[in-house]
C-alpha cells in the first residue's frame, strides 16, 4: 500500500514498520538546514531525530509520567486488545515516540488511531483539551531484512542513551527496554 500526505508512506505486506511520531510544534521550519530537501530520507530522518533527541524547540508534554505512561498503555492496548500491530520495541522520549512494530492492519488505521486517542488522553491530563497534540505528519519505514530490523530495534531501545538521559536503555522506564 502507497500513500502520500506530505511524506510518502509505503507498507509492504509481511514487513515490519518502523514509525515516528513528534509534537506539534517541536521542531520548527528554521531547524531544517537549507540544503534538507536534497538529502535522501534516512539521512533527514537522523537530522531531524538529533534535534528531537536535544528537545531544543517546542513542547517536551511527554516528559510528564503520566502523559508517558498513558502513551506506552496505548500501545499495548493496540497490540494486545484492538491486535493492530504486534509490538516488538518502543520508546517515548520527551517530544518523540518511535515504535517498531509488524501491522495486522492498515498504516492510516493504526496511526489515526493512536494519534487521535492519545492526543485527547493527553490533553486532557495536561488541560489542554481541543489543542493539537501530535505533528500531523509521521515518519515511518518498512523495514527490508533482518539485519535492519535488529538495528531499528537497537536504536530505538538506546535512544535515551544516545541523548544522554540514562546509562543504560534498561534505565529508562518509557521503553521495551526496561521490561
Amino acid at each position: 500500500m502507497f500513500y502520500r500526505r506530505h511524506l510518502p508512506h509505503w507498507q509492504r505486506a509481511e514487513s515490519a514498520l518502523f514509525i515516528t511520531w513528534r509534537l506539534f510544534g517541536s521542531l520548527p521550519r528554521k531547524a531544517f538546514p537549507s540544503h534538507f530537501k536534497d538529502l535522501d530520507p534516512g539521512r533527514q530522518f537522523l537530522l531531524l531525530d538529533r534535534d528531537l533527541d536535544k528537545a531544543l524547540y517546542g513542547p517536551t508534554w511527554l516528559k510528564d509520567p503520566r502523559v508517558a505512561e498513558q502513551l506506552v498503555t496505548s500501545l499495548h492496548r493496540g497490540a494486545e486488545q484492538l491486535q493492530l500491530f504486534r509490538l516488538v520495541a518502543y520508546v517515548v522520549m520527551s517530544n518523540h515516540a518511535h515504535i517498531l512494530i509488524w501491522p495486522q492492519a492498515l498504516l492510516p488505521r493504526i496511526t489515526k488511531g493512536f494519534k487521535g486517542f492519545t492526543a485527547r488522553q493527553s490533553n486532557r491530563i495536561l488541560n489542554r483539551t481541543g489543542e493539537r497534540f501530535w505533528q500531523d505528519e509521521s515518519f515511518d519505514h518498512a523495514v527490508r531484512n533482518e539485519s535492519e530490523f535488529y538495528r531499528i530495534k537497537s536504536y530505538i531501545e538506546r535512544n535515551p542513551v544516545k541523548a544522554g538521559l540514562v546509562a543504560s536503555p534498561e534505565d529508562w522506564p518509557w521503553s521495551s527496554a526496561a521490561g
